[in-house]
């Protein structure tokens, strides 16, 4: 390892090869089969091979086993291994922890990866839900919520009550991500999509419809992270990691101080301590966007805009293609994909973007991406900064 640079330093890590599978509809793959074959790709496509990765990180909705029975049907003895699940937010979680491995000298090539398949294997589903009656949250379980989609309807209900933020204003959000979904031959959702259609769909709680919901699909994602001085070696365009940031301050959503307000607060301001930068120095921002208020109190907490001021920020086009702010750039968990959990198509997506690889969708003069996952109900948030150069 290079002395004057840590793997937890501003730029200590990078991103290698990245891999897709199974996007949409699986066809009857199981969950492992899909993850190994997104895991192959990566590893490939970073210049390595399966037996060069000595670190996995990974974690299910659906087993306590996960990085285990993964590692096992990959062929990897691991010399370091981690399952901590933090929700949708783990996979942009799990850079810091790989980082840290890396430099405690645990591992030099860590596999980070995730799938599932609720689309096309409900089971999985029935399991989370299973799941969900064992570990009741005790001050909402009572009262039978359709979680999670009562507790962000709860988020935006406030978000509207506090700042005036409109009905239009949230189907906007659902709409940019249908416009770039438009653009990406791996989204799942293509077809037209307007601000009335968001509106009109079926209400599922108020005042989220459907089309304010994410979807639900198959999927699965993989991408190499390991230490910068090498990276160049392995890669012609490693993605370096300038900064990462995580925090949680609750579980349910009855115990938030105030649901205008997210960790996305603290993640954020770690994320960009670390890589020294401000919101006006991103290029691209990939948020998660399991709901349509959720991108609108990210760019709040992150600094983007001030708070009450996200249903403006985003208003009139300016998140979709050919606005001033490209966002969610791949069609989003609105459009693209959403396979439970979502944040490891964050990275994948920046990482396109960052490379000049995303085709119809590239955003010009990309140097700098933002990207930011969401774990529980607006429990979990983890920021990481990348950058196509240190």
């Amino acid at each position: 390892m290079s002395a004057a640079l840590k793997a937890t330093d501003r730029g200590g890590v990078a991103i290698l090869g990245t891999g897709l599978a199974g996007l949409g509809h699986a066809g009857g793959r199981t969950e492992q089969e899909i993850i190994a074959q997104a895991a192959h790709r990566a590893v490939a496509a970073s210049g390595l091979r399966m037996a060069d990765i000595d670190g996995i990180v990974t974690s299910s909705l659906t087993s306590p086993w996960w990085v285990m029975r993964m590692s096992e049907y990959l062929g990897i003895r691991p010399r370091f291994s981690d399952s901590t699940m933090f929700g949708g937010s783990s996979f942009i979680a799990d850079v810091r922890i790989a980082a840290m491995a890396i430099e405690a000298g645990e591992c030099d090539n860590v596999l980070i990866c995730y799938g599932s398949n609720p689309r096309s294997i409900p089971s999985s589903s029935r399991v989370n839900a299973m799941r969900a009656e064992l570990d009741p949250q005790p001050y909402e379980h009572p009262y039978k919520p359709f979680n999670p989609v009562t507790s962000y309807a709860l988020a935006a209900a406030r978000h509207m009550h506090e700042f005036g933020t409109t009905r239009t204003q949230l189907a906007e959000v659902a709409v940019a991500a249908r416009q770039w979904a438009q653009r990406n031959p791996d989204a799942f959702m293509r077809d037209p999509l307007t601000v009335d259609d968001v509106i009109n769909a079926k209400m599922v709680s108020d005042p989220l419809t459907v089309r304010d919901c994410c979807l639900v699909t198959d999927g699965a994602g993989a991408f190499v992270v390991t230490r910068a001085d090498r990276a160049r070696g392995l890669h012609a365009k490693p993605v370096y990691v300038l900064g990462v940031g995580h925090a949680h301050w609750h579980r349910q959503i009855s115990c938030m101080d105030d649901l205008t307000r997210t960790p996305a607060i603290d993640s954020g301001r770690k994320a960009f301590a670390q890589a020294g930068l401000t919101p006006a120095d991103i290029d691209v921002v990939e948020l998660y966007d399991a709901f349509t208020i959720n991108p609108i109190l990210f760019l709040e907490d992150l600094g983007f805009c001030a708070k009450g001021e996200g249903g403006a920020f985003i208003s009139g086009g300016r998140i979709a293609p050919g606005g001033d702010f490209p966002m969610n750039t791949n069609g989003g968990g609105l459009s693209c994909t959403h396979p439970g959990m979502y944040s490891i198509f964050l990275v994948i997506e920046a990482v396109s973007q960052l490379r000049g690889e995303a085709g119809e969708r590239q955003v010009s003069k990309v140097e700098t991406a933002l990207v930011h996952g969401n774990g529980g109900v607006l429990s979990s948030q983890a920021t990481a900064i990348l950058a196509s150069s240190q």
